[in-house]
């Protein structure tokens, strides 16, 4: 009834997460950071850095919709460098994007096989066509060739025969 996403089961075991957030969104690699506070005392806290996360809707061309995710800055400008979410998406590398960004790959990565197998197909028929219109232009070619070599050797043959009448006149 409903489409099953599709599994990752395809990823390596080796792209661990850093942290688990990051795996619901395109952080491109970003995760949380560790340090200190260290006041004028000098007297140092632990302390933890998250990456800069927005919820956005970004425009997928090739899936025909947008996509809400969360996805960091520098992943953000990453996808406008890129020219858009399915250029993003094609072109990085699976250790960045995680498990939301493979499983958006996955399906841009599909429809982008669909879109290009149509486009072959029109092309092969476009050319199939060229080539039937091509034998036939060569065809009539041909025939007006023909038509143009019977009609010299008729006029020559009526030439002929009349430069005959009138040779045997004299």
């Amino acid at each position: 009834m409903f489409p099953t996403p599709p599994t990752l089961s395809i990823l390596p075991a080796a792209l661990a997460q850093p942290f688990k957030r990051a795996a619901l969104g395109l952080f491109h690699g970003k995760s949380i950071q560790h340090g200190n506070n260290v006041p004028h005392s000098l007297k140092k806290t632990r302390r933890t850095w998250l990456p800069n996360v927005h919820a956005k809707t970004l425009e997928s061309p090739l899936l025909g919709r947008r996509v809400q995710v969360k996805v960091t800055a520098r992943a953000l400008r990453t996808i406008h460098k890129h020219g858009g979410l399915d250029q993003y998406l094609l072109n990085t590398s699976p250790a960045l994007l995680g498990d939301e960004g493979m499983r958006l790959r996955l399906l841009v990565r599909e429809r982008f096989d669909a879109q290009n197998a149509l486009e072959a197909k029109r092309a092969q028929r476009a050319a199939e066509v060229a080539a039937k219109e091509e034998a036939a232009r060569e065809t009539a070619e041909k025939r007006a060739q023909r038509l143009k070599e019977n009609r010299a050797r008729k006029r020559l043959g009526e030439e002929g025969l009349v430069r005959g009448l009138f040779a045997a006149s004299e």
